[in-house]
């Protein structure tokens, strides 16, 4: 999941020297994120019968050797072909990652699925913060090609790991259950579950994606400090997510993700609203905590929803969730040509808004009998 966090920064990270190297604009920098996460989407779409059906292992091997060579074609690409082609290779790779280790997760806990995927989403969030500070405190002595060299070169320990670990036996091992997996796919309270996804991971990509290029156009802060300031949004997350870990163990689930939607919404006012660099930057901070509960708490709801056909639900749900990272991020940028990225941003505390009732509509769904044990 480390891996996963080093993914979904790294495009972000670096892409005003990818504006500046390719001279491409905001729009065409935006269709950058869309083709990431078509990468993501297309994964997300397969994974899941394929580990109800094979199992874990070689899934996720081959998905880690995926993100380590589009790392190395994000560094050295030589054309806008090049580095599109290693773009989507690493979202492919990526989104085997993210919905391979959350269904793993969520497998293996007999209970308390909603604070272990938070515990996994702490390594999501030391790959996210490390890649911007990394870029933002060594960007002065080594170019960002050579860094981000590094950092794909870095990825084959997780290689290493997978290779020498124990995985679960598959789920399904005499055949895909099709006609149990068409019911998944028209249950109102999976879509309704898939569409909280779609504006949580909407927003969650949207800010990790832009708040570079936000404080350095709207704060005229320097390239080097924005990275450091986009480093506080995924240290919120990991900080958050650590902490949620032992909270969902003592409070209510739906209590602590009002309280994280209030703590975004306040961070996205903030954000919106200073001309101040450290008002922004803990409006970043804030975000990033504010999101933190939201993806991996409600994945917990799916895995004890539907325990039977796990891999297929989280992949059901997970899809959408990238349909929304494709889409408002690709929104925001264009936005942004038109009205300026404090303008663009406003998607975020709407999006917050809308979540806040939908949650209201899942917390009496969530009472209805489970469809799968």
């Amino acid at each position: 999941m480390l891996t996963f966090g080093i993914v979904l920064t790294t495009l972000g990270a670096v892409l005003p020297s990818i504006m500046t190297r390719f001279g491409i604009d905001k729009a065409a920098a935006g269709s950058l994120f869309l083709l990431m996460t078509f990468g993501i989407l297309a994964a997300s779409l397969i994974f899941g019968p394929l580990v109800d059906r094979y199992g874990y292992k070689g899934l996720l091997l081959t998905a880690t050797a995926l993100i380590a060579l589009g790392l190395e074609g994000i560094a050295f690409a030589p054309s806008m072909a090049t580095l599109r082609a290693s773009v989507i290779i690493i979202g492919f790779g990526g989104g085997v990652i993210n919905g391979g280790t959350n269904a793993l997760v969520a497998d293996i806990s007999s209970d308390q699925r909603g604070a272990n995927l938070n515990l996994l989403g702490v390594f999501f969030g030391i790959g996210a913060m490390g890649v911007p500070f990394v870029l933002g405190v060594l960007t002065n002595r080594y170019s960002q090609s050579s860094l981000v060299a590094w950092v794909g070169a870095l990825v084959l320990a997780s290689f290493t790991l997978i290779l020498v670990s124990g995985f679960p036996a598959p789920k399904q091992p005499q055949g895909f259950p099709i006609a149990a997996a068409g019911k998944l796919v028209r249950d109102r309270l999976l879509l309704l579950m898939g569409f909280m996804l779609f504006l949580e991971s909407g927003l969650e990509i949207t800010v990790g994606g832009w708040t570079s290029t936000f404080v350095t156009e709207e704060l005229a802060v320097p390239a080097r400090n924005a990275l450091i300031i986009l480093s506080l949004y995924w240290m919120g997350m990991m900080l958050a997510r650590l902490a949620l870990g032992y909270i969902l163990r003592r409070r209510s689930a739906f209590g602590v993700l009002y309280m994280s939607l209030i703590v975004a919404l306040v961070g996205a006012v903030l954000l919106l609203t200073t001309h101040t660099v450290g008002i922004a930057a803990l409006g970043v901070f804030m975000l990033g905590a504010g999101f933190a509960a939201m993806f991996p708490t409600v994945l917990g709801f799916v895995g004890d929803r539907y325990a039977a056909l796990s891999g297929t639900a989280f992949s059901i749900a997970i899809a959408m969730a990238l349909c929304g990272g494709m889409l408002l991020p690709y929104a925001t940028g264009f936005l942004g040509m038109r009205y300026g990225m404090r303008g663009s941003f406003g998607i975020v505390p709407a999006a917050l808004l809308v979540l806040a009732g939908l949650l209201a509509i899942l917390m009496r769904g969530l009472r209805a009998p489970s469809l799968s044990s």
